[in-house]
């Protein structure tokens, strides 16, 4: 009989920090699996939503964040440097994002 108070309390206190955690915002990165383009000639990478208007050459290379980032090359202009930035979004919003919900401030990862 003593036990079941004791597992309605101690259920409660785990439904409880599930949803604060589904709260509370955390540092989210872009995947390395982001598509980007490498620009070889510059030794740069150029984010999709930032293509037009970088002003490519010729020496492009459909690839990944990971492979920039392996590579070492640099974002080819602020544009696809703010395009890759963290923010710092709860889950809950994260899944807004995703359903269509909210509108998505990065929309390259």
């Amino acid at each position: 009989m003593k036990r079941k108070p004791l597992v309605i309390a101690a259920a409660f206190l785990l439904v409880a920090a599930a949803v604060a955690w589904f709260f509370m915002p955390q540092e989210n990165e872009p995947s390395a699996q982001s598509r980007i383009v490498l620009e070889h000639t510059h030794r740069t990478f150029i984010a999709p939503s930032c293509f037009e208007q970088s002003d490519p050459t010729n020496f492009l290379e459909e690839s990944t964040l990971g492979q920039a980032r392996e590579l070492n090359y640099p974002p080819h202009s602020e544009c696809t440097e703010k395009a890759f930035q963290s923010n710092q979004d709860s889950p809950a919003i994260r899944l807004l994002k995703e359903l269509g919900l909210m509108e998505k401030t990065q929309t390259d990862w």
